[in-house]
């Protein structure tokens, strides 16, 4: 079993920091200071957002709702979207398949991530 303590990570602003990533999925800790962004953008996975700490601005570009701590968003594969840190905010982001269908690995050639283990 692999297990984290998602607020008490140390995971510095503008610093995503990797707690696990393999063929099924990836999961990133993500703080924001509060008035920053995660600004328009998609993955080719789907995305799952949990807000750990704080308050966020989350969802379609232009449509987004506040969300607080305990919020979960589901994303679809390429799917627009934004987060914006309403205060300073935690989140915790997983990503699944990793890398799904179209990621830059694949499209470079690479292929997906191989396990180091």
């Amino acid at each position: 079993m692999d297990s984290w303590d998602i607020r008490s990570l140390d995971v510095a602003a503008h610093k995503p920091t990797v707690l696990r990533s393999g063929d099924d999925a990836r999961v990133v800790a993500i703080n924001i200071p509060a008035g920053d962004a995660l600004d328009d953008h998609q993955v080719h996975e789907h995305a799952y957002v949990v807000v750990i700490d704080g308050e966020v601005e989350i969802g379609p570009v232009g449509g987004t709702q506040t969300a607080g701590t305990g919020f979960v968003a589901h994303f679809d594969p390429n799917e627009r979207h934004e987060v914006r840190a309403a205060s300073d905010a935690r989140i915790l982001l997983l990503l699944a398949p990793w890398p799904g269908a179209g990621h830059s690995s694949e499209r470079a050639g690479g292929g997906p991530p191989q396990s180091q283990g």
